[in-house]
């Protein structure tokens, strides 16, 4: 032992090594929470076969049912200042799926002043009479409330929005590199055999 330590009294030296063990198992602890949080967002982040992103090409649907595509896509939309329409289009399917009277009514009062008033922080594009039309659905909320809205957003986002994506930078750069890695693995599994 160092001499420092050893001039200590025992009492000093015993709840240094108390607050040592705390330490070591906080650390443990940590590391091991860590560990599953990087292999989480490993798995979420894991890039789609060239295939997969291939079919994204199909239909808008096709994309946003997958995470990596939906990200991509909320990415590219965010590039392009129109970030909100994605948000709103999410917004609307977890509005969808609220059983609680009390929970949806207050799921589309937040939907609406976020999205849909007039001069709202993430107003999307639509018209006088759908935002209308919606504030009447808002009187009595159902699961239904946002349908006309939704809809009209996610044509907005399939005509404009996803054709460009489909031509962006994004997106070939992405099955060109799925691509590469799938013909890299391919190569890699053949010379193993």
């Amino acid at each position: 032992m160092c001499r420092g330590l050893s001039s200590l009294p025992s009492c000093c030296l015993e709840r240094a090594k108390g607050i040592k063990t705390r330490l070591g198992v906080f650390l443990q602890v940590s590391e091991k929470s860590y560990s599953s949080v990087q292999a989480k967002k490993e798995k979420a982040d894991s890039r789609p076969s060239s295939e997969e992103a291939k079919k994204w090409r199909h239909s808008l649907d096709k994309m946003l049912s997958h995470k990596y595509g939906l990200s991509a896509f909320r990415a590219f939309l965010r590039s392009e200042y129109s970030e909100e329409n994605i948000e709103f289009w999410l917004a609307c399917e977890d509005y969808r799926k609220t059983k609680s009277p009390a929970k949806r009514a207050s799921k589309a009062k937040k939907i609406y002043l976020e999205f849909i008033e007039t001069d709202a922080p993430k107003e999307v594009n639509i018209d006088y009479e759908t935002k209308d039309f919606t504030k009447r659905n808002l009187q009595k909320p159902s699961r239904s409330s946002f349908d006309v809205a939704q809809k009209k957003i996610y044509n907005l986002m399939e005509k404009d929005s996803y054709a460009r994506f489909l031509r962006s930078d994004v997106y070939l750069n992405l099955i060109k590199q799925t691509g590469r890695t799938s013909n890299l693995a391919e190569v890699n599994r053949q010379s193993q055999t």
